[in-house]
C-alpha cells in the first residue's frame, strides 16, 4: 500500500531554506501530519445514573470532543469532526429540536438513476444540478438529533481526525446510538468554540 506523502516546503527566499536543515525539505507521511483523537471512552458506571431527563451534552469545537454528561458526571467522552470552516458549526446553547433514525440530509447527497444506482454524489442541492434522468437521494444520517432549525446536528459520520463536515457535529458509529438512547426532544446541548 502506498503511504500518502505531503512535502513541507518554504515559499521564502532561498536564504530561508536553511530553516528546514537544508534546501531538501523533509517528506513525512500524512498519518504524521493527522492529530490523532483520543478513542471514545464510555463510563459504564454512570449508564444507570443518566436518563433523558438529566442528560446534557457538551461539545467543544477546538477540542473536536463531545461529552454526555449526568449531571457533571460524564458517561461518554468522544471524538467528534464539526465543521470544516469557522462559523459552520454553530456555538452557543441549544435543545434538542428533533430525534430522526433514519434521517436523510435533505442538501447533501446523490443523483442516482432509476434503479437508484448512483450517478454522481457527494453533490449539494445549493450547486449542483441533477443530470437529466436522474432524482436526488439524501445523504445518511443516522441517529440524527436535530440542533437548529436550518438543518444542523449530531449523527453517524466520518471522523477524519480534524473539522470536516458542513455545519453537523459527525459521532462515531459506536458512540451516536448510545447518545441517542439517552437525550430527548428538549435536551441541552452547549457547543463551545
Amino acid at each position: 500500500m502506498l503511504a500518502l506523502t505531503f512535502a513541507i516546503w518554504s515559499h521564502a527566499q532561498p536564504a530561508a531554506a536553511g530553516l528546514f536543515g537544508s534546501s531538501n525539505p523533509p517528506m513525512r507521511k500524512a498519518t504524521e501530519l493527522l492529530r490523532r483523537q483520543e478513542a471514545p471512552k464510555v463510563d459504564k458506571s454512570v449508564e444507570a445514573l443518566i436518563d433523558s431527563d438529566n442528560a446534557r451534552v457538551v461539545i467543544s469545537i477546538s477540542a473536536q470532543r463531545l461529552q454526555l454528561l449526568a449531571g457533571d458526571q460524564v458517561y461518554i467522552d468522544s471524538p467528534v469532526s464539526t465543521g470544516k470552516r469557522a462559523g459552520m458549526t454553530p456555538t452557543g446553547s441549544f435543545k434538542i429540536l428533533e430525534k430522526d433514525l433514519d434521517h436523510r440530509s435533505n442538501i447533501y447527497g446523490s443523483f442516482c438513476d432509476s434503479r437508484n444506482r448512483v450517478v454522481r454524489e457527494g453533490v449539494s442541492l445549493k450547486v449542483d444540478s441533477a443530470p437529466s434522468g436522474t432524482h436526488y437521494v439524501g445523504a445518511p444520517m443516522r441517529f440524527f438529533c436535530r440542533l437548529t432549525d436550518g438543518g444542523i446536528g449530531m449523527h453517524i459520520g466520518v471522523l477524519p481526525g480534524y473539522p470536516a463536515s458542513h455545519g453537523c457535529v459527525r459521532l462515531p458509529a459506536e458512540i451516536a446510538p448510545l447518545i441517542y438512547q439517552k437525550v430527548k426532544v428538549g435536551t441541552s446541548v452547549v457547543i463551545l468554540p
